[in-house]
């Protein structure tokens, strides 16, 4: 979702070749509703941050981060923060630490103890 219109993203998706495998509807906001919404949006400069919103399927915002203009995101980041929060919503009771990826890595369970110790807990 950007600022930008329909046809940009249409162009972006075409030439750029980071984008060919894109497959998903890019949304266009170019009166920045939705945006202001968010909190991404650039009054001065008329154009949005680059925003990065997780929202579960139940409409709660799971995990969000902002970058200025020129801070690209890391798709693989995005995924596995995507996977930690399908893992989490059936293990409420543990946690993914940072390296986590995949269903299988281990997990924390927050405690009183695990505070100050979760390096010597993911050993």
């Amino acid at each position: 979702m950007s600022t930008d219109t329909k046809f940009v993203h249409l162009a972006w998706q075409r030439d750029e070749k980071m984008l060919e495998k894109v497959r998903y509807i890019m949304g266009s906001d170019p009166n920045a509703r939705i945006s202001k919404i968010f909190g991404v949006y650039d009054k001065e400069a008329g154009l949005d941050l680059r925003g990065t919103f997780i929202i579960s399927p139940d409409g709660v915002l799971m995990n969000s981060e902002v970058n200025y203009f020129n801070m690209g995101r890391n798709v693989e980041e995005i995924l596995r923060k995507v996977k930690a929060n399908l893992y989490l919503s059936s293990h409420q009771n543990e946690g993914c630490p940072a390296k986590w990826t995949k269903e299988g890595d281990k997990t924390l369970k927050p405690s009183a103890e695990l505070v100050g110790r979760v390096f010597y807990a993911l050993e």
